[in-house]
């Protein structure tokens, strides 16, 4: 599982020499996606955030790159995560929540496995993308940016997709679902296990 955050922090911490903290970052890396052992508890997840913030206490702007690894390393970055960040950086938690809060990338509500985005431009406003949205919003019981309760979706509205010509248009993950019809997103959530 290679992700663009992980990458950019390998190349970050590269460039600092610190050697230590990229042998943190891979030896996770490769629990993560080689552990057939079931779910990692919640309690190492932190014990192994607090080992990798304190890696980075001494190197200035090191906070958006903890976040992000926090981020991949929880899925979204829940309030606790934060007061340890902030704790152990020595930063006020509203500097690190501003900096959350700040950037869209990051984000302190859990994610499904699939992310549902609805395509709300003109061309699919127009062809009933909203109409599409009601019923993936009464379908999945979740408002926009919600997930459901089994955390295997979430829901969001993009402004174009690109694909006009096919509204309205609506993704799940890295799929395309062309000219959607209210009565069919069942069917497109269903055909995801």
């Amino acid at each position: 599982m290679s992700t663009p955050a992980f990458d950019y922090l390998f190349v970050f911490f590269e460039k600092l020499n610190l050697y230590h903290t990229i042998f943190i970052m891979t030896e996770l890396k490769t629990e993560m996606t080689s552990c057939n052992c079931g779910e990692i508890q919640e309690e190492e997840l932190y014990e192994r955030l607090k080992i990798i913030v304190k890696s980075q206490r001494t190197i200035p702007g090191a906070l958006i790159p903890v976040l992000q690894t926090t981020q991949n390393l929880f899925g979204y970055l829940p309030e606790k995560a934060l007061r340890i960040i902030s704790k152990e950086l020595k930063k006020p938690y509203s500097e690190v929540a501003g900096v959350v809060g700040f950037y869209s990338y990051f984000s302190t509500t859990p994610k499904g496995k699939y992310t549902v985005r609805v395509c709300l431009g003109t061309a699919c406003y127009v062809r009933g993308g909203q109409d599409v949205l009601k019923a993936l919003q009464k379908e999945l019981n979740i408002g926009i940016g919600g997930t459901t309760p089994d955390k295997k979706f979430s829901l969001e509205v993009g402004r174009c997709f690109g694909a006009c010509g096919l509204a309205p248009v609506v993704m799940v993950g890295d799929q395309t679902f062309q000219r959607v019809k209210p009565t069919g997103v069942g069917e497109i959530l269903n055909s995801f296990e």
